[in-house]
């Protein structure tokens, strides 16, 4: 009988790779106690990175939770891998605790599709109205707003403003923009962004999948299109989709968000199936397919490197930053009175 083994200078070669990786572990989880900092990554990114914060106290949350956690932390280095507005959201909070990013090069399309100046205008020439802008923007344009939101309580937020007769101007994301003012009734006008991952799921290419697969629940984050949210069992933030991978009843569920939050589904419903919502078919691009190119930038690595160089930081104009600072929490208080119950719209 013959018997082929592997060569041996590829298992030497695979040896190296798992102990550098676990000797890179050892010296971040060495740094961060050295520099008295907790690292704090969002769902999208790489399951190492996940496994990192959660193991060294750290936190893994939505951009939410990422904010209000950090501002709550005691530590005085906060470390943020996801892009660069969840680090700018940490500053601006967190004026006196240095705010480190695994790169500085991890943008947003929603962020990078509003610049701040053309929005200023567009504010400028709608007075009467409100201003909401999602969490995935710059500090420059959350300076600018009067409520700053995620999608965990977007549409609880535009029921709570259309009772008062507020007319909304929304930016930028056009999709979760749509869905609230469908959901919530608001008088709302809309910014014209999107984001690249979310755009690329196709409904027809969806209806295909769920002919395969009919037993499976589609849960959907509301920043795709209307065509892909016509077809999901469960719309809502990450969180909430995390939830309902937990609660409801379906072994099987296509996911239509980034796939980095597959790692704590996975987690969280063990013994479920999850499924890549398709980016494929008629009219994809699939610039990004399901998986942000931006929050891949981050890695154990840069962290790393990072917490040896003290760099890149955050660094936010102050001006702006105070300016910044209170729709910012205006939308923690208000996250915080939902959790209590104070208002009662029901969960987005």
């Amino acid at each position: 009988m013959n018997t082929t083994h592997p060569m041996p200078g590829l298992m030497r070669t695979q040896s190296v790779t798992a102990l550098d990786q676990a000797r890179r572990i050892q010296r971040i989880k060495k740094l961060l106690a050295e520099h008295n900092a907790v690292l704090v990554a969002h769902y999208y990114t790489d399951a190492d990175l996940q496994a990192l914060a959660e193991e060294t106290g750290g936190y893994v949350s939505d951009s939410l939770d990422m904010a209000r956690y950090g501002h709550e932390h005691k530590a005085t280095t906060l470390v943020v891998a996801g892009v660069r507005f969840m680090g700018e959201t940490a500053k601006i909070l967190n004026p006196e605790k240095r705010v480190l990013m695994p790169t500085l090069e991890a943008t947003c399309s929603l962020d990078e599709s509003c610049p701040a100046d053309a929005f200023q205008a567009f504010c400028d020439a709608h007075p009467d109205r409100t201003v909401v802008v999602y969490a995935n923007t710059s500090a420059a344009v959350k300076a600018r707003a009067d409520w700053v939101v995620t999608s965990s309580i977007a549409l609880r937020l535009a029921r709570h403003l259309a009772s008062r007769g507020e007319k909304i101007l929304w930016a930028p994301d056009r999709h979760l923009g749509a869905y609230v003012r469908q959901e919530s009734g608001a008088d709302m006008l809309l910014w014209r962004g999107s984001c690249i991952v979310h755009d690329e799921f196709r409904a027809e290419a969806l209806l295909d999948l769920k002919e395969r697969y009919p037993d499976a629940d589609v849960l959907a984050h509301p920043e795709s299109s209307a065509e892909v949210l016509a077809l999901a069992d469960m719309i809502g933030s990450t969180t909430a989709m995390i939830k309902a991978a937990q609660t409801r009843s379906a072994r099987r569920f296509i996911v239509a968000t980034d796939n980095g939050i597959l790692h704590k589904m996975r987690q969280a419903a063990p013994g479920k199936e999850f499924l890549e919502a398709p980016t494929g078919g008629r009219g994809a691009t699939c610039k990004s397919c399901a998986h942000c190119p931006w929050m891949a930038m981050n890695s154990l690595a840069s962290v790393e490197t990072a917490l040896t160089t003290g760099g890149p930081e955050i660094r936010i104009e102050e001006s702006v930053r105070q300016r910044a600072l209170k729709p910012v929490m205006r939308m923690l208080e208000f996250a915080a009175s939902q959790k209590a119950g104070v208002l009662g719209f029901g969960n987005a």
